[in-house]
């Protein structure tokens, strides 16, 4: 520093001495910033290492999110207890005769299971896939805009659309390996303890891959409207509670509503309510609900479509350098 900034008294013939052990005045180290010359990623590589970061995190912390212990746990509470029909037709099975048989029929596969284990009020859309969709999209870009990690991302070369999409795409499957895997495991464990042959095989189907379908389009609609929430929040807490308020305050309100005015139109808010008429159609049973189905579908086209495009607009708003 005496060099850099001597007065002048003897100084005219000092110099610096560069990063040796033996300077006496003062060392200053020479940083050079050369551009780099080398070969870039594939942008599916760059992509893939934004959806790495978040999922691989659910399983190892080490260079990967972080999810608390009782995150994981809970989780992992969830699946099993997604799973709980498996058991049950694994008991049938080996009970046999009338027992057996009334325990199939309690939870084998027809159509108000198949739609249940998906869209079932109680306990799935009561308890489980809402708290698993918050404590997912909890911090999923609020703790980007909060920290500043924005700028990490964007200081390589991601664009704003692969980020938004590996953000979308990492959520919508943690929730689909718990609610759609889920019911695939469901499905085929009835088959296999069943011993069932190629003809019921035949005759099911159809009604599996509508309950399939049922389950994706909750998963998009469920993420959709997280990381709408999760973007506009700079606090994991809000996300999750936020969430939580449009799933179960939209539902409280409008079966208020029904029970004082006896009309269910008020439904077509509550994003459960507009997937349950959907899925109600698709698998083909009663509905629930007196407005027509095309209501419901209109509002989570409408849903969706918002929560996207307020998600792109806070995406594009992240700030790229952090001082």
């Amino acid at each position: 520093m005496e060099v850099a900034f001597g007065a002048g008294d003897g100084d005219e013939d000092a110099t610096a001495v560069v990063a040796k052990r033996q300077a006496s005045l003062g060392t200053i180290f020479d940083q050079r910033y050369r551009p780099w010359d080398g070969e870039l990623g594939p942008r599916w590589m760059r992509n893939y290492a934004i959806y790495r970061h978040h999922v691989y995190g659910l399983f190892t912390s080490k260079g990967h999110r972080h999810y608390h212990p009782m995150v994981r746990l809970i989780i992992l509470v969830i699946f099993l207890g997604a799973l709980t029909p498996v058991p049950m037709l694994f008991l049938s099975s080996l009970i046999g005769g009338e027992d057996g048989g009334f325990l199939s029929k309690m939870w084998g596969i027809n159509r108000y299971n198949l739609w249940g284990q998906v869209l079932g009020y109680f306990p799935r859309n009561l308890c489980f896939w809402p708290l698993l969709t918050a404590l997912v999209v909890g911090g999923m870009i609020s703790d980007d805009r909060q920290h500043g990690t924005s700028a990490i991302y964007f200081s390589r070369p991601v664009t704003r659309l692969d980020y938004a999409a590996m953000k979308y795409l990492s959520v919508a499957v943690i929730l689909g390996f718990v609610i759609v895997f889920s019911y695939f495991v469901y499905y085929t464990s009835a088959i296999v303890f069943r011993s069932e042959g190629w003809a019921y095989l035949a005759d099911t189907l159809p009604m599996f891959l509508a309950g399939m379908l049922a389950g994706i389009i909750l998963v998009i609609t469920y993420t959709s409207i997280g990381l709408a929430l999760s973007s506009i929040s700079q606090s994991r807490f809000f996300a999750a509670i936020g969430f939580l308020s449009v799933i179960y305050g939209t539902k409280l309100v409008s079966l208020l509503v029904q029970l004082q005015f006896d009309t269910t139109f008020l439904y077509v808010l509550s994003p459960y309510d507009c997937l349950a008429h959907l899925g109600q159609f698709l698998l083909g049973i009663p509905y629930n609900y007196d407005h027509p189905l095309s209501f419901s579908v209109v509002s989570l086209i409408f849903m969706n479509a918002i929560s996207i495009g307020i998600l792109m607009a806070r995406v594009s708003s992240l700030e790229v350098t952090r001082e």
